[in-house]
């Protein structure tokens, strides 16, 4: 935790006070302490829903962000934890696409769409 000093003089008498701050960055994927400044990802699907959110329905998935420190492995780690899968020819990246994949039960891949071939999802 870093410690600030948020000093202040009242009535001509200097207050020194040192306040720990609480900070709650959390990594999403390893669940440690971001201590620089957080790599968020969003996932964001190219279309939106017709019906609104508010009609008695959930959304389909949390868009986000979510943190992460800035190791790939980190992100990868949580996708496996939710389920998804990760696209071969996609990086990581700040907005991923969602690709519905048909099966039982259907499940998501992950891509950030800036590729032209056809997707390769492998488990994250």
């Amino acid at each position: 935790m870093a410690k600030t000093f948020r000093g202040n003089e009242y009535l001509g008498i200097r207050i020194p006070t040192i306040f720990t701050e609480a900070d709650a960055r959390r990594c999403a994927g390893c669940g440690g302490h971001i201590d620089e400044r957080p790599f968020r990802v969003s996932i964001m699907d190219i279309v939106s829903t017709e019906s609104p959110v508010w009609a008695d329905q959930q959304p389909r998935l949390n868009p986000g962000p979510h943190q992460f420190h800035d190791n790939p492995a980190c992100v990868r780690a949580w996708m496996a934890r939710h389920g998804y899968l990760a696209c071969r020819h996609s990086g990581i990246r700040e907005i991923m696409r969602p690709v519905a994949i048909p099966g039982d039960p259907p499940r998501l891949g992950l891509c950030d769409g800036l590729h032209r071939d056809a997707h390769e999802f492998v488990p994250a």
